[in-house]
Formats: structure tokens, sequence, C-alpha cells
């Protein structure tokens, strides 16, 4: 399969992308958040091409993407009053919310459960294609399993070129991590995945919340598996006062990911992030890629503050160090 990179400043480019998703491909698109990989939501055997293209267990659920609250509510058995006010205040962003399903909605993308998760992302060229398609996009990140979400096409060619019909380009994403997944299926909000939008936010709108993916029920939420958006090379995190033990520790070709201002230790290759939480997160996938791409055997990562802006970075950091 060629996969075509295709522009999207381009109306044309656009109609080509929404005329592939309607004959059952497969197209990555940007998304505020990351770039996702998009099938026709209610089509099983578009979504089941996902699960292939990704190299993804198919017990690992998709997220639903929709304009807004009247696209979303014939995928739902119910729409409580917080649902309603979370859409009013998040929508269109990076909020996904997890609710009973009906039966429109195919197992494929819920790995089986009663419930799925949906969103409306913001950004402009993901709004276009939803427009042009008037139908539900279920759309993963765009990389193979496991491996560090794409925040650019050139991260998505990298993982999926050859397996996908096409790339949209419409350069890097502005947040750059994954998006909340909020639980409104039980007595109490559940936060089910951390985000771009924190939990001490949701918390000031609906209070206290629970925490993790409920149990004995079939995952309802991408980002649950202990490791996740992992570079090929090992990942080791680091105190700074640690780091240059961190380093010597380890052997071969050895990348550092420092934080601000902080001195690097001697390495091979050296990746550098805002102390700001929100310009780190937005950088943070395109230097883990960077530093794979540099031939790195292993990264020592900068442990990141304890602040609950930093939720959602420490979250994808420790999966991506955890062993395999």
């Amino acid at each position: 399969m060629e996969t075509r990179l295709l522009s999207a400043r381009s109306p044309p480019d656009l109609d080509e992308a929404a005329a592939l998703l309607r004959r059952g491909g497969l197209v990555a698109f940007p998304t505020e958040t990351v770039y996702g990989l998009g099938a026709l939501a209610l089509e099983p055997l578009a979504v089941r091409g996902i699960y292939a293209a990704k190299g993804r267990p198919p017990t690992n659920p998709l997220i639903v993407h929709v304009l807004g609250e009247d696209d979303a509510r014939p995928l739902l058995a119910r729409w409580p009053l917080e649902a309603q006010q979370l859409a009013a205040r998040y929508w269109p962003g990076p909020l996904t919310l997890v609710l009973p399903r009906t039966a429109l909605v195919p197992d494929e993308v819920t790995a089986g459960g009663e419930t799925v998760g949906v969103r409306a992302p913001s950004h402009p060229v993901a709004r276009a294609l939803l427009e042009r398609l008037g139908a539900p996009l279920a759309a993963p990140s765009a990389n193979s399993a496991q491996h560090v979400s794409p925040t650019s096409a050139a991260h998505v060619l990298r993982d999926l070129n050859g397996r996908i019909d096409a790339v949209l380009d419409g350069g890097r994403c502005s947040v750059g991590i994954e998006s909340t997944v909020l639980g409104l299926d039980g007595p109490v909000p559940r936060l089910l995945r951390a985000g771009a939008i924190s939990r001490a936010e949701l918390e000031e709108m609906l209070g206290p919340l629970e925490i993790g993916p409920r149990p004995g029920v079939v995952p309802q939420s991408p980002g649950q598996n202990r490791r996740h958006y992992a570079p090929a090379a090992l990942v080791r995190l680091s105190s700074r006062a640690g780091l240059t033990d961190a380093v010597a520790s380890l052997s071969g070709r050895i990348g550092v990911l420092l934080r601000g201002d902080t001195p690097a230790p001697a390495a091979a290759a050296v990746a550098r992030l805002p102390a700001d939480a929100t310009a780190y997160a937005r950088g943070l996938y395109a230097a883990l890629r960077e530093l794979e791409d540099s031939d790195c055997s292993a990264i020592v990562v900068e442990q990141v503050p304890d602040g609950a802006e930093w939720d959602a970075i420490r979250d994808r950091l420790a999966r991506a160090a955890a062993p395999e």
C-alpha cells in the first residue's frame, strides 16, 4: 500500500481524505492533542483496519471523534447533566467522556465493553474532515502500538508508512499529549486517563473524582497499559542530582532529556524542554523521538515536579519507563 501525504491546506486534499475514509480506508489526521488514525467508527471492518495497521490488541478500546453534542448523543444511551455541562465548557477540546453506548457503536470500537469514549476535537483540520464526512471517526494515536505518540505528519510516516492510505499534514500538534478521559457511567465521575485538562480543574467543577479504571469491567479507555508511550530505547527516570550517576550506570549510546536550565551530564545526545508544564507537554513526544532517532540505546529523563499541572506528563513518563 502506498501512503499518500496530503496537505491540510488544500481543499481537494481534504476531499480526498474524506473519500478514502468513506471507502473504508485509514487516514491519519491532526488533532490538538496528537495525530489520530481515523476510520469510520460505525463500520466494523474499517475499525478492524486500525488495529491491524497499529498492531494494537483488540482489548484496547478506541475513542470516537465527533463535531459536538448533537453528533455524540446518538452513540450514547444516556447523557447526564454532568456530560452536558462538561461538553459546554470543554468541547471542542481535549476531553473524552466515557458513557454507556447505544447499539450503533460496534464492539470493535469498545473492545466489547458497554461504554464508549467520545470527544469533539478543536483542531480545525480534524473538524473540517468530520464536516466533510458527516459521520463519527474512531481514532487512536497514529503510531505503532505502545510507541511514542505522533505530533507531526513525519512521526506518523515513521511508524505507519505503507500500512495506511494517507496522512493529512496539518503541522505540529499544539497540546502534544492525549486527551483527558473521564468516565461518567458510575455514581461518581472517574478519571480514567490524565491528560491536557487537569484533575484539579475537573474537581473544581465536579467535586472529588475516583481515579483509575473501574474494577471488574472491560477496559473503558486507552492508555491503561503499564508500558505505553515508549521509544525503542530503554527509558530511565532520574532526579536532577542523580543524572550523572544514572548516565554512568548505563552502557551504549545514552541520551538525556532535561528540563529548563539543568546542566547536561556527559552524554551522546541531549534534548531539552521548557520548565513550563504546558510547553514541556507540547514538545515531549518529539523530544523522545529525536533521541530515539539519534540511535540511543537508553534515555535518561530528568524527573518533573510533583505539581498537579504535571500529572499527565508524569503518567506518560512512568509508562514509557515501565519494563516490557
